[in-house]
């Protein structure tokens, strides 16, 4: 195997990440809104709603998110990594930080939404993003090497789950493919699975 085959993960302990809880989503926002960090609070909030991958969210347009002057209620992308269109919802708060800092960095449609401060005309990089996303865990006090980008995909598709015990909607929402590969990547539990069995009287 040569050195530009090796695994990324060799020799490395991977794990899957914390989703974040109710109270930590609360606690990051409200630090941001006081901050009054325009940015990192659109990033936040698009990041729980869309439930992107890092690499697509980091390369979303003004374009991806708004239409006719409004950021759209919901938006469509295709994934990277599988090539498939996923659609997500965008809610009132995420709709309501996102255009304050649309207007705040006067991004056209063409612009992307969260451009590098130092290239111009790029994005920023997913090494940036990851970089971003510790410093909020930082703010909680939080352990980073239990969180990591991937927290902001899985935590709200995570939050449904729990809420509504439907693997095909959170299959829907992440755009997998298989159901299979929705039950791996949420880590239900034996017992999760039980409850769900039981609360079905046939």
């Amino acid at each position: 195997m040569t050195a530009a085959s090796k695994p990324w993960n060799k020799h490395r302990i991977i794990g899957q990440k914390r989703p974040l809880k109710i109270s930590h989503i609360w606690g990051i926002r409200i630090r941001l809104e006081i901050e009054d960090n325009k940015r990192d609070l659109a990033l936040f909030n698009l990041a729980l709603d869309s439930k992107l991958r890092g690499c697509d969210l980091v390369k979303l347009l003004v374009s991806d998110v708004m239409s006719g002057g409004v950021v759209m209620r919901r938006a469509l992308v295709t994934q990277q990594k599988t090539g498939s269109p996923v659609q997500f919802e965008i809610t009132e708060g995420t709709r309501k930080s996102v255009l304050d800092w649309i207007n705040f960095k006067s991004l056209n449609y063409s612009s992307y939404l969260f451009p590098s401060a130092k290239v111009p005309g790029e994005h920023i990089c997913t090494r940036q993003y990851n970089r971003i996303f510790h410093s909020w865990i930082e703010k909680l006090g939080l352990d980073r090497t239990l969180y990591s980008t991937h927290t902001m995909r899985r935590t709200k598709a995570y939050l449904i789950y729990k809420k509504t015990k439907n693997l095909r909607v959170v299959q829907l929402l992440l755009g997998h493919k298989k159901l299979e590969s929705t039950v791996r990547y949420l880590g239900i539990e034996v017992d999760d699975a039980l409850d769900i069995a039981e609360s079905l009287d046939i």
